[in-house]
């Protein structure tokens, strides 16, 4: 009889495209900022992206590493536009808590 080995945890390998697909911007406000000084950065993602794959896109991008992702879905709001009823979209985020001693410098863009 062979051993059955568990299956490694494995990093998804992605493209710098879909890296730019999965993390869509920076939300810069007055909480964001507060928490930057903590070591966790918040950032609008893709709806239907993965904790793992947030993980390897913020590590790929910005060259840091990522000790803890937790995402939130929040729900769009019923507006009305020209008078008649209608619903923004949904948004996820993401905040990233990095290492001790990392930061990610928002004001500068990527490279």
């Amino acid at each position: 009889m062979s051993e059955t080995k568990s299956p490694a945890k494995r990093k998804p390998q992605l493209s710098r495209e879909a890296m730019y697909n999965i993390i869509r911007n920076p939300v810069v406000t007055e909480k964001a900022t507060i928490l930057s000084e903590r070591g966790q950065f918040v950032f609008r993602v893709a709806i239907d992206a993965k904790k793992p794959e947030i993980r390897a896109a913020v590590e790929g991008l910005f060259g840091v590493k990522v000790t803890a992702v937790n995402t939130l879905i929040s729900k769009g709001k019923t507006k009305r536009f020209r008078g008649r009823p209608g619903v923004r979209s949904d948004v996820k985020k993401a905040y990233v808590t990095l290492a001790e001693g990392q930061s990610i410098d928002l004001s500068t863009g990527l490279a």
